[in-house]
């Protein structure tokens, strides 16, 4: 019997892995079973931090909102509380971006929340 040949579609399955892992170092950009499970760990992690990036995000919107917040007087659990209570409905990412631009008018909404 004939040997026959993978031919046209397992090519174009072994050059899109190595077009995708093209820049990586050594073997891994060549060899298309090292460059196939060097990607698997690369979009096990893409997948993962793309979760985590907006963890990381709302930590560091609740840590700049608390540093603006605490020479105020308050905390920031409490002002999160307020603003709640009094119906500002401002996100995390607003605030923390209104506390550095513009001090002034995050002082005004903490006094308003707060009284």
């Amino acid at each position: 019997m004939p040997r026959a040949k993978r031919g046209f579609k397992a090519r174009r399955r072994r050059n899109r892995v190595l077009k995708a892992a093209s820049g990586y170092r050594g073997k891994r950009h060549s060899c298309h079973a090292i460059a196939m499970e060097t990607l698997q760990h690369a979009w096990m992690h893409m997948y993962r931090n793309r979760k985590k990036r907006k963890r990381d995000f709302r930590r560091l919107w609740v840590v700049r909102i608390n540093a603006a917040v605490r020479p105020l007087g308050h905390s920031y659990s409490k002002l999160i509380g307020a603003l709640k209570k009094s119906d500002i409905e401002l996100n995390r990412k607003m605030l923390a971006e209104i506390a550095i631009s513009d001090p002034a008018t995050f002082q005004a909404i903490v006094s308003s929340a707060v009284a």
